[in-house]
């Protein structure tokens, strides 16, 4: 039987994968050409769509030829991104552009103009000259051209940082949206309603190890009222367990090995964190880029001040939400039956400030950018999150005291200005 697990890892394998789609063009382009085939000798077509077989053949070879030519085009400038993303950004980035759709479908329609046009190819002679098809394979190199146009300017202007920055704030903030457990489905408790207190009567562990990527909240809910326990689940999403970690804890019942199979198969392990539950993730790959920036290799503060404008935004979003030390699922009665970790309003605004905070002390720039993102938020929040703001600009506070020794650039450090330099204090 498929795991959850398994079909999970199954669809981050197809939205990630860069060959699925061209060879569903290929497929397709195969069938459409048939198709072509068998309409152009039923029906008739105009006098200025007729080819003769030479003309026809020339047309086709080079759309071909064109296609093939393209496809490596696209690939080329696939691997730049690669390069790039691993040297001036971040390496975590790659799983969000994978899944790049404006990219498959290029390359699926490149790929599917090819078949298409190849199989017309091989039917030409003489005597047979499919001229309804010939016409359409022009018509689909017009519309691989403008897709082609279209897949340049995109990526020209997305693989700036600060569109990146833009795309992967947007992005984990719906992940946050879509990923805090709702008041449907399963009964969202207080989160200071009863937790099994004692020795778990059972756990599950993993066989294999991995990073936490997912877990199938329902599915493990209705298994701890199916079996009348309290399932608590140990890691939090995004957190490496290695072989033989405890995954989920059962509380009032025993659980028969294939039962602990099961549940085990709820949790998606794998090599690295994904984003489809772990909105952090999000704040980790924004962090990145800043701290690359910041690097005496690269030493762009610019960037890392207009990395922190999308930090800034995702900190002021995630401060204002219903965040949950740990969220207690049940039934309608309240008895809790699953317990699951969550993060803090203090661990994002740890994720968000402290790497950028030890790594650009040295930039008047970014000391002031990050003084007026905290301050910002002490002003915006709610009362009983300013704490950890003020312990952050504290923290601030002594790295720049240990960074500028002269009064007048200290004063300047200290300084709060949301350009970094030129915007005012």
């Amino acid at each position: 039987m498929l795991t959850w697990a398994f079909r999970f890892q199954l669809r981050q394998y197809v939205r990630a994968s860069l060959w699925i789609m061209p060879v569903l063009g290929l497929v397709v382009g195969v069938l459409l050409g048939e198709v072509a085939l068998g309409v152009d000798g039923m029906t008739g077509v105009p006098a200025g769509w007729r080819y003769t077989a030479m003309t026809a053949t020339g047309v086709l070879t080079a759309i071909v030829g064109a296609m093939v030519a393209l496809l490596g085009f696209v690939v080329t400038i696939g691997v730049l991104v690669v390069q790039q993303a691993t040297g001036t950004l971040s390496p975590r980035y790659m799983r969000l552009w994978y899944r790049n759709r404006l990219q498959k479908a290029v390359l699926a329609t490149f790929a599917g103009t090819f078949a298409f046009s190849f199989t017309l190819l091989r039917r030409i002679d003489s005597g047979s000259v499919p001229d309804l098809g010939v016409t359409l394979a022009g018509l689909a190199v017009a519309v691989s051209l403008t897709m082609l146009l279209i897949y340049l300017n995109r990526f020209t202007h997305d693989l700036r940082p600060v569109a990146i920055a833009d795309l992967v704030r947007r992005t984990g903030l719906r992940v946050l949206h879509e990923s805090m457990p709702r008041r449907r489905g399963p009964v969202l408790l207080d989160d200071r309603a009863h937790r099994p207190d004692g020795a778990p009567t059972a756990v599950v562990r993993s066989e294999s190890g991995g990073a936490v990527q997912a877990l199938d909240v329902s599915g493990l809910h209705k298994a701890a009222v199916r079996h009348g326990c309290v399932l608590v689940v140990v890691p939090l999403v995004g957190d490496f367990v290695p072989p033989g970690a405890v995954l989920i804890e059962a509380h009032g019942r025993a659980l028969a090995p294939s039962e602990a199979r099961r549940l085990a198969g709820l949790v998606a392990l794998g090599a690295e964190r994904t984003i489809d539950q772990d909105p952090a993730f999000a704040l980790r790959i924004l962090v990145d880029i800043a701290v690359r920036a910041l690097s005496t290799a690269v030493n762009d503060p610019t960037t890392a001040v207009q990395v922190l404008n999308h930090i800034d935004a995702f900190l002021h979003t995630v401060g204002r939400a219903e965040l949950r030390g740990r969220h207690v699922l049940g039934e309608e009665r309240g008895e809790p039956r699953l317990v699951l970790p969550g993060r803090g309003w203090a661990e994002y605004l740890e994720l968000g400030v402290t790497e950028i905070r030890e790594y650009g002390t040295g930039s008047l720039q970014v000391c002031r950018r990050l003084r007026a993102v905290l301050e910002g938020l002490l002003a915006a929040l709610p009362q009983e999150r300013r704490g950890s703001v003020r312990g952050e600009l504290a923290l601030l506070e002594a790295a720049v005291e240990r960074e500028y020794p002269e009064p007048l650039r200290r004063a300047a450090a200290r300084a709060a200005d949301r350009q970094g330099i030129g915007g005012g204090t």
